[in-house]
């Protein structure tokens, strides 16, 4: 059945600085446990906690840079470009250039706090 979302929900989010998080599927704004789909705006400077998460994350950037670092390697993600973090695979996102990120996150299943283990 076709079920209209009226608009996206903000998220809080982690990390040193504000991040928009704006869900639009998702175990909050939709209900929906097995994809979650949510746009993120990051400031210069941004950085959030390592985590092992138990989804995959496909993340598109729209906008800027996006470091995405994981236990071998850190990406440069830039305008057009995209990266899979598979899940269990430890990752440390951060937007550490002029201007931040925005970006378009998926995951599947849906992202839950319970489930994406940030580092302590």
């Amino acid at each position: 059945m076709a079920k209209l979302i009226e608009k996206s929900q903000i998220i809080q989010a982690a990390g040193n600085k504000p991040k928009i998080i704006e869900e639009y599927f998702g175990r909050v704004n939709s209900g929906t446990s097995d994809v979650s789909i949510a746009k993120m705006k990051s400031p210069a400077g941004w950085v959030e906690p390592g985590q092992c998460p138990e989804f995959d994350e496909y993340t598109v950037v729209l906008k800027g840079t996006l470091s995405v670092k994981t236990r071998n390697k850190t990406f440069d993600v830039t305008e057009g470009q995209c990266v899979v973090i598979q899940k269990n695979e430890w990752v440390q996102y951060s937007s550490p250039y002029e201007g931040g990120a925005e970006y378009i996150a998926v995951c599947l299943p849906a992202f839950s706090p319970n489930t994406v283990h940030r580092d302590e």
